[in-house]
């Protein structure tokens, strides 16, 4: 039997909407136009200003800005001692960042199935993947519900493990009452245009310990230190530096931290519209049988950075394709978060294969990401559901 045509008639909307954008107010552009009549454009003092500010917020004793989210969780497992012949495990569900780091540092990566309800990496998968190789743990914090972190870390202390909270999806987020960034060994945070709050490009790597942050301060900046306590040999006058590891140009400048700063003094009011965003989904969507809704645990107060729409295909006569490029016809633009890493070509060709993680694919095949973000109207909230309901009522069975 031929499945039916997309939705016909007039689409719910008549501009497009996409999942994601970013928000930008005359505070931010003001800032950036300060440092950019400043002195300094790189390296100055935006960026101290940025890392005592990351801290207050967070509770972290230390921040290290960086160029990037993938180049914060690079550092982060070089600070941890990952290297050839360890192992990091992670969640398949995941951009491919969060393992690509444990092959930047020529270790390997190792994927924990997910829970299916809460769709966050599993603590019980994470014990049945645990051996003597086994360095480091990367919990991301899927959609920007905390991972699941009281057993995460207590298991990783028991085994001398490193705990790094990828966090790129929950700046705002608490745990258990706690700011995510104050929680694990080390917490990376991305600050990109669809995230909660945007420095352009940019990222930063939180933890609590001295240790730590010294390496990750070196690694931000080619391996190369001023700092009297780490040189290895007689300084030959004020302008003397040493590269005493090998590091990377990971730098962030002042220009994006400006930005940063201003957006953080906006987090309040962009999670709480965010929360009022899933609310309103979770309302409409919660009452159809033909869907899914992503559950919380109770331990985390979320600040959302995607909106996760789970279908049930055999309640629907389409399937998650098709249901889609439905939504695109209603002028509704959804994306799909995320593709299982060792899905990708690279990943097979180095030996992973289907079927490893069975609720992350089973997840992948049936889910999609709706609009979220600050500045949707509450008539973009309708239309989304709108389009949502329009579809089901269509192709349910």
């Amino acid at each position: 039997m031929q499945k039916p045509a997309i939705v016909g008639g007039t689409p719910v909307r008549s501009n497009p909407l996409y999942y994601g954008h970013q928000y930008i107010d005359d505070a931010d552009i003001e800032a950036v136009t300060k440092v950019m009549k400043s002195d300094y454009l790189t390296c100055g003092p935006a960026i101290t200003e940025l890392e005592h500010k990351l801290c207050e917020l967070t509770g972290a004793n230390y921040a290290v800005a960086v160029s990037n989210g993938t180049a914060a969780l690079h550092i982060a497992c070089m600070a941890a001692g990952l290297g050839a012949g360890d192992e990091l495990i992670t969640t398949p569900i995941t951009f491919a960042a969060s393992a690509n780091c444990a092959l930047y540092c020529g270790a390997t990566p190792v994927f924990a199935d997910i829970n299916e309800k809460t769709y966050n990496i599993d603590p019980v998968e994470i014990n049945k993947k645990i051996n003597e190789k086994t360095k480091v743990i990367v919990a991301v914090d899927f959609t920007g519900q905390a991972a699941d972190m009281e057993p995460i870390m207590e298991m990783a202390a028991q085994k001398g493990i490193v705990v790094i909270e990828d966090a790129a999806h929950s700046i705002g987020t608490k745990y258990q009452g706690k700011a995510i960034g104050s929680i694990a060994d080390m917490t990376t945070f991305s600050f990109h245009p669809v995230k909660t709050v945007t420095s352009g490009e940019g990222g930063a790597v939180l933890t609590n310990s001295k240790e730590y942050y010294d390496k990750l301060c070196l690694y931000r900046t080619h391996g190369i230190t001023r700092d009297p306590a780490f040189l290895e040999k007689e300084s030959h006058g004020p302008w003397y530096y040493e590269q005493i590891d090998l590091g990377y140009n990971y730098r962030l400048t002042d220009i994006q931290a400006a930005l940063l700063i201003s957006q953080l003094d906006k987090l309040e009011l962009f999670s709480n519209r965010r929360k009022e965003i899933v609310a309103r989904y979770n309302e409409a969507f919660s009452k159809m049988t033909e869907l899914v809704v992503q559950e919380e645990i109770p331990e985390t107060d979320t600040t959302r950075h995607l909106y996760i729409l789970r279908i049930r295909p055999e309640m629907l006569k389409i399937d998650r394709k098709e249901f889609f490029l439905a939504m695109a016809a209603e002028k509704i633009h959804c994306n799909v978060h995320y593709i299982p890493v060792y899905h990708h070509p690279h990943y097979e060709r180095l030996g992973f294969q289907k079927g490893i993680c069975p609720q992350a694919e089973a997840l992948y095949e049936t889910m999609m990401s709706l609009p979220l973000y600050y500045a949707m109207s509450d008539e973009d909230v309708d239309d989304v559901i709108l389009a949502v309901q329009k579809i089901v009522e269509y192709y349910r069975k």
